[in-house]
């Protein structure tokens, strides 16, 4: 089974890689959100005092002042007085939910032109056609987090000065475990469809409540109370959380606390919905 899984992941990537399009699009995507929305949509700047009011305090007033909305901010962006670095650690969630809602639309397409057929009729394990979706969907989210990280970096992103090879790691395998359990959710949902027209539908209903009820792009605290119960079970609210932590690790401290039920959270998640995903995927696969 490992052997066909393989073959299979390889075939997927392959597709992937030698579409020039699909390559393109992946390098423009994150500079799209990174440059126009993460500089534009500069949250922390409504928190501010007019500078013609504040010329006209004392020196040691305005200092306190600037203390004060610092410290505001930072509570308010999860340790950082920058919207810019708690946004860009949102988009890298946001980006693994945007490549693992496609995951089974090769599925559909493979039907179309009858190679699914093929894979049903060829003697090998249904189990790796799934573990072979899930395996690639799963490498270019992680390929795009590592190549938006880089561009994060380019457009301004500041890590803490404690920020080291284990905080970057810790960051990957958290979102790691949010492809894996997104890419198996998205799955088993897309092997139940034969179009692609209603597959394109259901992913871009399931894409805004994961999106927006989530701290990827607002903090939680800002959002009313109903909003902040749907919010507080969100896997990406959890890998924001978690990646933040990660990039932002300071001498001043690190939750270790929270990243950890973080972590335990993710890994709940992406084994439930693996298992879930694979069982459902196969009896899809099994109706043909």
């Amino acid at each position: 089974m490992i052997e066909e899984t393989i073959a299979l992941t390889k075939r997927e990537v392959k597709k992937w890689v030698k579409n020039p399009f699909l390559l393109f699009m992946m390098l423009v995507q994150p500079i799209i959100w990174l440059g126009l929305f993460g500089k534009a949509l500069n949250l922390s700047g409504l928190i501010s005092v007019p500078p013609e009011m504040l010329n006209q305090l004392p020196q040691q007033v305005q200092d306190q002042i600037g203390v004060f909305l610092n410290q505001m901010i930072s509570e308010t962006f999860g340790g950082t007085t920058d919207y810019f670095t708690y946004m860009a650690a949102g988009i890298l969630s946001i980006t693994v939910l945007f490549t693992a809602m496609f995951s089974g639309m090769s599925v559909v397409w493979d039907r179309r032109f009858g190679f699914l057929n093929k894979l049903l009729v060829a003697p090998i394990p249904r189990g790796s056609i799934v573990l072979a979706k899930v395996g690639s969907s799963v490498i270019r989210g992680m390929f795009q987090v590592l190549l938006i990280f880089s561009i994060a970096f380019a457009f301004g992103l500041k890590v803490g000065n404690a920020f080291g090879i284990l905080d970057f790691l810790g960051m990957v395998a958290v979102l790691f475990l949010l492809s894996l359990g997104l890419s198996s959710m998205f799955l088993a949902v897309t092997m139940q469809i034969r179009s692609h027209e209603t597959v394109i539908a259901v992913a871009n209903l399931l894409n805004l409540p994961l999106m927006f009820a989530s701290n990827a792009l607002f903090p939680i605290r800002q959002m009313p109370d109903w909003l902040q119960t749907i919010a507080n079970f969100n896997p990406i609210s959890y890998a924001g959380d978690a990646v933040r932590a990660f990039i932002l690790h300071s001498n001043a401290g690190f939750d270790a606390a929270k990243v950890a039920t973080d972590f335990q959270f993710l890994i709940g998640f992406a084994l439930v919905f693996s298992l879930v995903g694979i069982l459902i995927a196969r009896t899809g696969l099994r109706k043909g």
